[in-house]
């Protein structure tokens, strides 16, 4: 989330992620991809720079990140065949060399 501020003074938090688009006309208007607006005293480079400072945060702190990579499992232990799985998915099997 970034913090904005609204022209009474009051701050508030915003995901970056929706933002659709930002104008100055003069004030600057922070348009949400749902049509929602918010007028702000932040200059559209200060939200520009809010934004790429949020998404630099995001990055660096997925790459402090230690995972653990799962042990691997024989084959012959992984029971049949799923065709078409993904990062672990559930799927039916089907049989090996037929059709069902």
């Amino acid at each position: 989330m970034i913090l904005l501020t609204r022209l009474n003074g009051s701050t508030f938090a915003v995901n970056p992620d929706l933002v659709e688009r930002i104008q100055e006309q003069p004030d600057t208007t922070v348009v949400l991809v749902d049509g929602t607006t918010f007028i702000v005293t932040e200059t559209i480079e200060e939200v520009i720079d809010e934004i790429a400072e949020y998404r630099a945060r995001v990055i660096a702190l997925a790459h402090s990140m230690h995972f653990d990579a799962p042990a691997a499992v024989p084959a012959s232990s992984r029971g049949p065949r799923r065709f078409g799985v993904v990062d672990g998915a559930k799927a039916s099997p089907r049989p090996i060399g037929g059709r069902s």
